[in-house]
């Protein structure tokens, strides 16, 4: 539970704008943005450190429980008030956890329909996925925003900050040098979305007709766009990805078909962009853990297995992404 602070909300919706020599700064923000299960949210934790990616786009806005002067570029720092029982434990079955009574998950927000925010809380496929392996641990979820490049190094697993990382993330042979990942647990492909005003369809028409492409930073959308000789522009974000094609700043946009069905449910999405080619890359998502947690891993993949046995991916699946491929159905 969060300590008495004066002056600071312990509702979900105070939201701090970051300062613009913050934002020049590149500071963004990871929160502690859901604690599943609880019928009243404890105080949000907010913790704020620089990168050095300056040419990418940034949030402008967190959550926040303490004023902006506790704010410092380039460091991490905690707010909140420590309690004895806040430290490692264990899960049922002697699963270790980083913190007693919790399953703490690290994911970078929004990824719709895996992962983002509404109503108050994070919702969507792998936040979904993950609700059942804590119930099976006796625990509950607990969600931190950070970001997507940290995924491919496994720093927050590592660090003990995070049990297990979910972000819609692709299972790939360099990934696997840093973490572990869990069986599959969803097939992907990626698409094309442009502009209708661009008339683009494919790649190769992106590539004729001099288009601008752009993809989200370290995914695996970006890294087929490169290896098809693109040098896309890199954003942050999902969301980022979206505002670059509505803004004029690329004419087109490598990424996960899921996301782009979910853009394109927006009557004004639909307007203004056509989806193009599906691009078969044969990619399967997977959750990650550190390396050798052998115990919280196999827990993973038993919640997957039993899911998909007793139908109840079928039914995730289909109330945050959509039919089942005819294959599954």
């Amino acid at each position: 539970m969060g300590c008495p602070m004066g002056g600071v909300s312990e509702g979900w919706n105070t939201w701090w704008t970051a300062p613009a020599h913050h934002a020049s700064r590149g500071l963004r923000s990871r929160r502690t943005v859901a604690d599943r299960g609880l019928p009243s949210p404890p105080l949000l934790e907010v913790i704020v450190f620089g990168t050095a990616s300056g040419h990418r786009s940034h949030r402008s806005s967190f959550r926040v429980v303490a004023t902006a002067g506790a704010v410092a570029a380039g460091m991490f720092l905690a707010v909140g008030c420590g309690s004895s029982d806040d430290g490692p434990g264990e899960a049922a079955g002697g699963v270790p956890v980083v913190e007693k009574g919790k399953l703490t998950t690290c994911t970078h927000l929004p990824y719709p329909p895996f992962q983002f925010e509404q109503g108050g809380k994070v919702v969507g496929f792998d936040v979904a996925l993950i609700d059942l392996v804590a119930k099976n641990l006796d625990v509950e979820q607990k969600i931190l925003d950070t970001p997507f490049e940290n995924f491919k190094t496994g720093a927050f697993l590592n660090s003990g900050e995070c049990d297990l990382a979910a972000a819609g993330m692709t299972i790939t042979e360099d990934r696997k040098k840093n973490v572990d990942f869990s069986v599959p647990y969803f097939d992907a492909t990626q698409a094309l979305l442009a502009t209708k005003k661009s008339g683009v369809t494919s790649l190769d028409e992106v590539k004729s007709g001099k288009k601008k492409l752009g993809a989200q930073a370290e995914t695996t959308g970006e890294s087929y766009a490169k290896s098809q000789g693109f040098d896309p522009v890199a954003f942050e974000s999902s969301d980022a990805v979206i505002n670059g094609l509505r803004t004029g700043q690329v004419d087109a946009v490598i990424i996960d078909y899921p996301v782009v069905q979910g853009w394109l449910k927006d009557k004004a999405n639909a307007a203004q962009f056509a989806l193009g080619e599906n691009i078969e890359t044969g990619e399967q998502y997977g959750f990650s853990v550190k390396k050798g947690n052998d115990k919280l891993r196999a827990a993973i993949d038993k919640a997957i297995q039993d899911a998909r046995a007793d139908g109840t991916y079928d039914k995730l699946y289909k109330q945050w992404i959509g039919p089942l491929p005819k294959a599954q159905s």
